[in-house]
Order: structure tokens, then C-alpha cells, then sequence
């Protein structure tokens, strides 16, 4: 096996790990507020056309904490499109690609419980690079939650770099805003592409720091909030937000745009969208 294979190999176990280790925190959450158990489920779904690999879909809904939350993993390879080669770093003269990574969404049934996001990605052409990040969006104003999100995030990215979090928040501010509504997805985050140091060892050490943060924070945050009341207006405003959300995903979201360009799962593509939201 050489370098690369194994970069590849090791990058893709972590977020299988990850994917595992998030899965049954949320379950014990779904316990704490139901007092029954409820499990993921899980699809597998081979990639289609010119790619091949594919991934694990792994779905809980109707809970009493997640409406609905996916957490999906995948690998696939192959060649990139002429029109989207021209759009990827290192693949312009060599449409091959591969790519393994991670990603979350969690929509909970509670409106003063935020949805959270989360992607992690390594992703291999000529050139190589990590990406990813995460982001909270709550229905509901909660200034100490959003102080309590950041200065983790804040207190995880100064261990790797002193500037990253003022870097990779300022990339989740620009990227996760609506400019057809003028508004923010939400609370923020962070959030990076193109993540390559030169020190292989270094970047993976933070992709995988982000991951387990991700895990600690929403899983506080979403404890906190289990037993809390709320009423019809707290709904309704949640399933504007939730509207918004819709919006971004299907006209901005780079793993949208990808996903669809490398003939990834549709299903697992849509995870992301809310069982339910609603429009003015």
C-alpha cells in the first residue's frame, strides 16, 4: 500500500468510526426524553454511471428529540464531467477523482433546540485537500447558546492554528447566508475548503478534532434543551426557518452540487431536507 492509499484508508475508517460513535450518542439522547430505545437504520447505495464505491445512509425519525437526523457516510471514484472538472482543483487536465467523507444533519422536534450540521471530506485529484466544517441554526434567539457553541469552537481550532478560527468563522459567515433573502442561515460556525499544509499528519489531526467536537457540543447543547415547553408559534417559526434551510441546500450547498455531479444517492444527497416546513 502506498502513502496515498493509505491517507486514503485511514481518512475513510475515522469517519466510519465517527459516523458510529455519533449514532449512539444520539440514540442515548432519543432514550433520555422517550425513555424508549430507538434505533438508526441503515441503507447502503452503490454509486451509479461512470462512479463507483457508494456509502451508508443511517436514519432516525419520528423520535421524540430528532424529527429527523441522518448521519451518512460514503466513498466514490471515478472520473468528473467536462463541464464540473473545470471547477475542481487539480482536475482540469485529470478529470479523476476520489472522495470519502461524513456528513450530518440533525432536525430536531423541539423548536428551541437548534438543527446542526456537520461535513467532513478528503477529497483526491491531482491535488489533494480536507474540507468541512459544521454550523448551528436555531428557530429561536439563545445569545448563550450561541456563546457556548463558539468558544468550543473557538478553543478547538486555536489548538491547530491560532488563526483558524477567525478564518474558517469568517468562511461560514460568507457561505451560509441567502443573498436572495439578505439573511444568515443562522448562528454560524465554521467552515473550509482547500485545507492543505503540507503536513498531512496535522490536517487530519484536525479534521478529525472537529468531528469530535461536533459530537460533544451538539450533544450539550441538545441536553440541555430535552425538557423545555413550547407551543404552536414556537412551531410555526421553527418551520419558516426550516424553509430557509430547504432554500440554501437546494440552490447553494457545494455538497449538493457535488454529490449530484459525481451520480452520488439522491436519497442520501436530500438527507438533509426536514420531514416538515413550511413557506408564507
Amino acid at each position: 500500500m502506498n502513502e496515498l492509499d493509505y491517507k486514503k484508508k485511514i481518512t475513510e475508517r475515522w469517519f466510519a468510526d465517527l459516523r458510529d460513535q455519533i449514532c449512539k450518542e444520539y440514540e442515548k439522547i432519543e432514550i433520555l426524553k422517550s425513555k424508549k430505545v430507538k434505533k438508526f437504520s441503515k441503507k447502503t447505495w452503490k454509486a451509479s454511471g461512470t462512479a463507483k464505491g457508494g456509502g451508508v445512509m443511517s436514519i432516525l425519525k419520528d423520535g421524540e428529540v430528532f424529527d429527523k437526523v441522518g448521519v451518512n457516510v460514503s466513498t466514490v471514484y471515478g472520473k468528473f464531467s467536462e463541464e464540473f472538472k473545470k471547477k475542481i482543483p487539480g482536475a482540469e487536465k485529470n478529470p479523476n477523482f476520489w472522495a470519502t467523507g461524513i456528513s450530518i444533519v440533525a432536525h430536531l422536534k423541539n423548536p428551541k433546540i437548534p438543527a446542526m450540521h456537520f461535513n467532513t471530506r478528503f477529497i483526491v485529484t491531482t491535488k489533494s485537500w480536507f474540507g468541512g466544517g459544521m454550523d448551528m441554526t436555531p428557530s429561536l434567539d439563545d445569545k448563550k447558546q450561541k456563546k457556548f457553541f463558539h468558544d468550543g469552537l473557538k478553543k478547538m481550532c486555536s489548538k491547530h492554528h491560532s488563526s483558524y478560527y477567525s478564518i474558517h468563522k469568517k468562511n461560514c459567515d460568507t457561505y451560509f447566508y441567502l443573498p436572495h433573502r439578505n439573511e444568515s442561515r443562522g448562528d454560524g460556525g465554521i467552515f473550509f475548503d482547500y485545507l492543505n499544509n503540507k503536513d498531512w499528519n496535522k490536517d487530519f489531526y484536525y479534521i478529525r478534532d472537529v468531528g469530535i467536537t461536533f459530537k460533544n457540543l451538539s450533544s450539550e447543547i441538545f441536553k440541555k434543551k430535552l425538557h423545555l415547553k413550547w407551543n404552536k408559534k414556537d412551531k410555526d417559526i421553527q418551520l419558516l426557518k426550516r424553509g430557509r434551510y430547504i432554500e440554501f441546500n437546494l440552490l447553494y450547498d457545494r455538497g449538493t452540487k457535488f454529490g449530484l455531479n459525481t451520480n452520488g444517492n439522491i436519497e442520501a444527497i436530500f438527507m438533509s431536507l426536514p420531514p416538515i416546513a413550511k413557506w408564507n
